[in-house]
């Protein structure tokens, strides 16, 4: 059957180079180990005894965290508390801020582990000071998400995963990040940018490299989620029902 594949798609391929098409219909994928994204590589900022203590102010913090759960449940804090770490530590979270995580949760380190490495919200290596994530899943391509990742390697003189040489910006693709009516759209730390062109996305980066305030949201004349003809329904105040006088 493979053998018959083979046959089937280099035939293809022969037709398309003949035709002055180039798509290659038979491609092989870069060898990956399984364990690429999950296991943990030990680097002079990141292993067993790099230091990791919260601070007196996320101290309180943890308090108000673990208040919110019943003691015998103390383990349900384990993601707030990840992310409250990895944002002390500069947006990424060490293997000892782990440690401290679980212990303070009474579970095993390893279910730390098992959380931060399931979840992508959760960075194990250092970032820059702007996580550039760019969603490049189906209604942001279809709106042009390719040619925005295109702008952001130019600009910013990296690859997808690098980070610049003074460490002002990260960029990865993610997938969708829950704003598809107004793709193509990217996330910067907390912010989500939308409606994005070539050059508002350039606008943006060089208004954040020279820390300069931003516009958060659609980056049109339009507001939040309108459509490009702006509102066309709902024109006038709700009327009725009304609630009772005594509520």
């Amino acid at each position: 059957m493979f053998s018959s594949l083979l046959k089937r798609t280099t035939f293809l391929n022969k037709l398309n180079k003949s035709s002055g098409f180039n798509r290659n219909y038979f491609k092989q994928s870069t060898l990956t180990r399984s364990d690429a994204l999950s296991r943990h590589v030990e680097t002079e900022d990141n292993n067993e005894h790099t230091p990791f203590d919260f601070t007196q102010e996320n101290l309180v913090k943890v308090e108000k965290i673990l208040a919110k759960y019943p003691k015998q449940y103390r383990q349900s804090a384990l993601i707030p508390l990840l992310d409250l770490a990895q944002r002390q530590n500069g947006g990424w979270i060490s293997l000892r801020a782990m440690d401290k995580v679980a212990h303070i949760c009474g579970i095993a380190p390893m279910t730390a582990y098992e959380v931060a490495s399931f979840y992508t919200m959760f960075n194990r290596t250092k970032i820059g000071e702007n996580f550039v994530q760019v969603c490049t899943t189906t209604p942001c391509m279809l709106r042009g998400s390719g040619e925005i990742i295109k702008t952001c390697k130019s600009h910013l003189g990296i690859q997808v995963g690098e980070t610049t040489p003074d460490n002002k910006f990260t960029l990865v693709e993610v997938e969708c990040l829950g704003a598809c009516v107004n793709a193509p759209m990217m996330c910067i730390n907390d912010d989500f940018y939308e409606d994005l062109t070539p050059a508002s996305t350039i606008n943006l980066l060089d208004q954040i490299k020279n820390n300069k305030p931003t516009k958060i949201g659609p980056q049109t004349h339009r507001k939040a989620a309108e459509g490009p003809q702006g509102k066309t329904t709902l024109l006038e105040p709700p009327v009725g029902p009304t609630c009772r006088d005594d509520l």
